[in-house]
This record gives structure tokens, sequence and C-alpha cells, in this order.
């Protein structure tokens, strides 16, 4: 395991290791004896700045959340008909969760045994649900079809798009390989889903 440098350490840098610990230990898996092994820095200067290790947990999650939340202010996703917004939101959950795929990694994989925990996964339940009236919205102006339940669309879609978390890998300079992926998202999603017209 590469330990990062005590002069290079930053709380930046401590909590990409966290991450990084959180996700191949676990959350619950993962000692603050761990952290400062991962770390190369003593337990002593991980409390100088945190609390502890649900506070890392806290600031982690909360990267991935307020990444998510801030697709849902983008005019894409606040203009026009619903279907296209919906479909703005899907591009850009899939954009995110790959510019921060260990925050997003660690958010899908709390289990709710920690405050922070319960926190995350109720903020997750209401951005899901954000994207669920979207979905409802265009059913209601009769852009996607009528005879497919909205609620199993949803959880088909984000289980389509939280699934890349197991294999997406990306590569060094993977911007046009985000966008080809996001774009493929889209497409199987709302070909399957729009009315034709």
């Amino acid at each position: 395991m590469t330990t990062a440098k005590r002069d290079t350490y930053t709380p930046e840098t401590l909590l990409s290791v966290a991450v990084r610990v959180f996700n191949e230990r676990g959350y619950d898996g993962t000692s603050m004896e761990h952290l400062s092994k991962a770390a190369g820095i003593s337990k002593s200067s991980i409390y100088h700045h945190v609390s502890g290790k649900e506070e890392l947990l806290r600031r982690a999650v909360s990267r991935a959340l307020d990444g998510l939340f801030a697709i849902l202010d983008e005019p894409g996703a606040a203009r026009g008909r619903a279907v296209e917004r919906v479909e703005h939101v899907t591009r850009r959950t899939v954009e995110v969760l790959m510019a921060e795929l260990p925050y997003v990694t660690l958010l899908l994989r709390v289990r709710g045994n920690t405050a922070t925990e319960r926190w995350a996964m109720e903020r997750r339940r209401e951005f899901d649900h954000r994207v669920a009236e979207l979905l409802k919205a265009a059913a209601a102006e009769g852009d996607l079809r009528a005879d497919v339940d909205i609620r199993l669309a949803t959880r088909l879609l984000f289980g389509m798009i939280n699934s890349l978390v197991e294999w997406y890998r990306p590569h060094p300079d993977a911007v046009e390989e985000r966008e080809q992926l996001a774009e493929t998202v889209v497409h199987l999603a709302f070909d399957g889903l729009r009315t034709t017209r």
C-alpha cells in the first residue's frame, strides 16, 4: 500500500486516503490505526484535523452528495420539458459519478450503522425522490410510456447508473470516455422509456 509523505500531508490528502481505505476495508472494518498507516502520519496528526473517522466519512459522502444535488440546480435540470430535464440529470449524474468515483462508491456502500451513514442514506433517498418526480412529470406530459411503472423505472435507472462504481475504471485522459458513457446510459434508459411520436 502506498503511503503519503509527511511533508505533502494535507486535510485533502487525508480525506483521499481515508476514502480509499474505507472502500478497500469497509467503513466498519477501518480503524484509526489503518488510516494513520495508510496516510503515513500519526493518529494524533489525524485528530489534529478531524474528530475521528466518522467526520472523515461525513466529509467524503458530503462531497459526493454535494456534487449530485448541485446537478438539480443546473439550468438543464430546471428548465424545459420534464423528459429533457431528467435526461440532463441522468447524464450529469453519470458524469459526477465518474468524476468523483471513490466518493460516490463510498456513498453507495454506507449501510446505516452510524448517524452519518443514516444521514447519507436519507440524502440519497431525497435525491432519488427528486429524480422520480421528474420521471412522473415526464410521464404526465406524455413523453414517457404510460405502461411503465415509474417507481420501477426509477429503480432500474439508478441500478444501471450506480452499477458503474463496480466496473468503471477511468483512463488517465478520460473526458471523451466519460461523455460517451453518459450518453450511452441516457440512450439505453430513455430510448426504451420515451413514447414514440
